[in-house]
């Protein structure tokens, strides 16, 4: 059996996880650097996290974030909060088995497939802003975009999907979108494995509304953007309970 982390060792540990994210995705990487804390062994059962303050502090972010990150990890099983002098926010005891966990995934399978993702819908988004959309092609986003928006979670993973081959389809390249629904299949058979995170879910609809605003407008390096934080803020999460 290996020997427990040296208590000096871990703190090492936590510093160099518990760094500053990228604001783009404040929440999403927040909470990958939390369950990196987590799987690597950094934070045992029943460890407690650093205060609120402190974390924000050494996140970078603000202290509704990491409480929103705190609070999502505690829905999906990972945290519990006490109350009292002794209170806090604790690692469980037990941590949660999600669909699949048997099935180990690699981090070169899930970057060969968020890669190709942003060499696709990141390329598609730009490109859909590039051209002059026709009239079905402007209603379809913007209806493919209100269905994502309002989407109950049982239907969010399906919505979405619609969105982005929406967009793949206004890049005006056919051959682009079986491309598209390929990788997005493998995409969500990933995501499948991971908790919806409700503060993920409305974040990912503000980027979608920028997404297709930027699309409408014609900017190109607006929609680019958008798609690409959109993107790696997915890719956070993934690392973060899949790594």
């Amino acid at each position: 059996m290996a020997a427990e982390p040296h208590p000096d060792d871990r703190a090492d540990a936590s510093d160099a996880l518990l760094r500053p994210v990228r604001p783009l995705n404040a929440f999403e990487d927040t909470v990958e650097r939390l369950l990196q804390t987590i799987r690597l062994g950094v934070l045992h059962p029943g460890d407690s996290l650093p205060p609120e303050r402190e974390l924000a502090a050494r996140l970078g972010v603000s202290r509704d974030t990491v409480r929103e990150a705190i609070k999502s990890l505690a829905d999906a099983g990972y945290l519990v909060s006490r109350r009292g002098r002794y209170g806090g926010t604790f690692l469980a005891d037990e941590l949660p088995v999600h669909s699949g966990d048997e099935i180990r995934i690699s981090r070169a399978e899930i970057d060969d497939a968020l890669r190709l993702r942003e060499v696709l819908e990141v390329g598609a988004a730009r490109m859909a802003a590039g051209r002059t959309l026709t009239a079905a092609e402007r209603e379809a986003l913007g209806s493919r975009l209100a269905d994502v928006c309002g989407a109950a979670a049982e239907d969010y993973r399906r919505l979405d999907s619609r969105l982005h081959l929406a967009i793949a389809e206004a890049a005006g390249v056919p051959s682009l979108v079986p491309l598209v629904a390929q990788n997005r299949m493998r995409l969500n058979e990933l995501l499948d494995r991971i908790p919806l995170l409700a503060r993920n879910i409305a974040h990912s609809d503000q980027q979608h509304r920028t997404i297709v605003s930027a699309i409408l407008a014609g900017d190109a390096d607006r929609a680019a953007a958008a798609m690409s934080a959109h993107v790696w803020g997915s890719a956070a999460l993934l690392h973060g309970f899949l790594d």
